[in-house]
């Protein structure tokens, strides 16, 4: 069965990029032991200063989608998009393969 990957690219307001990392990296810390949680990285993008990039991933779209349900998850993200210069934009993918995954 492949999996799940996401990859997420944001935009934070000037100046507002280390509190939604702070608010982000909470959020993998939180979904770290959700069923199904292979991977949740946050990212600083090394060339422009308020983007932000989150990689993910799950055995299936229904456990990302189910990780939304944790406790605090849903509080995390409503602090977190009055931060956002736009909507965030996703990119979804099926693992193949490779080192670090199974």
């Amino acid at each position: 069965m492949e999996k799940y990957a996401l990859f997420g690219k944001m935009m934070a307001q000037p100046g507002k990029r280390e509190e939604l990392l702070t608010l982000l990296t909470q959020a993998a810390q939180l979904v770290a032991t959700a069923p199904g949680c292979h991977h949740y990285i946050v990212y600083k993008d090394a060339q422009h200063p308020d983007w932000i990039w989150v990689s993910e991933i799950w055995d299936s779209v229904e456990d990302h989608d189910n990780s939304l349900q944790i406790e605090g998850c849903r509080e995390l993200i409503m602090q977190a998009m009055p931060l956002l210069a736009g909507k965030p934009e996703k990119i979804e993918l099926a693992v193949v393969g490779g080192k670090g995954i199974s």
